[in-house]
């Protein structure tokens, strides 16, 4: 198994998503929610960034997250998994273990 990243702040304010992206093995997960669903979209600064990750990682973006700050799912990078609380509780138990990135 793999470890689930989890990054919860801005691209446009924090480097998390950089360092996490840099230091994610092949195959892991990474959970975008709060503040990080930002990263989702396209036609951003860092979408070529998530759009290559989807290549080698699972990735994920919390809907109620997305809903919570009006994003049009439309402008979602193609790959990127929408889930909720629920499915938040299943990949943090399908994977080795959570690493939080700040």
């Amino acid at each position: 198994m793999s470890l689930l990243h989890i990054i919860n702040k801005s691209p446009f304010d924090r480097n998390s998503l950089d360092t996490c992206l840099r230091l994610a093995k092949k195959g892991a997960a990474i959970l975008l929610i709060e503040d990080g669903i930002y990263a989702a979209q396209r036609n951003t600064a860092v979408a070529d960034k998530v759009d290559a990750a989807v290549a080698r990682h699972k990735v994920y973006a919390l809907e109620p997250d997305i809903d919570a700050r009006g994003i049009d799912k439309n402008t979602l990078i193609e790959g990127v998994a929408l889930v909720d609380y629920e499915g938040f509780v299943a990949l943090a138990t399908e994977h080795d273990g959570p690493q939080s990135w700040l």
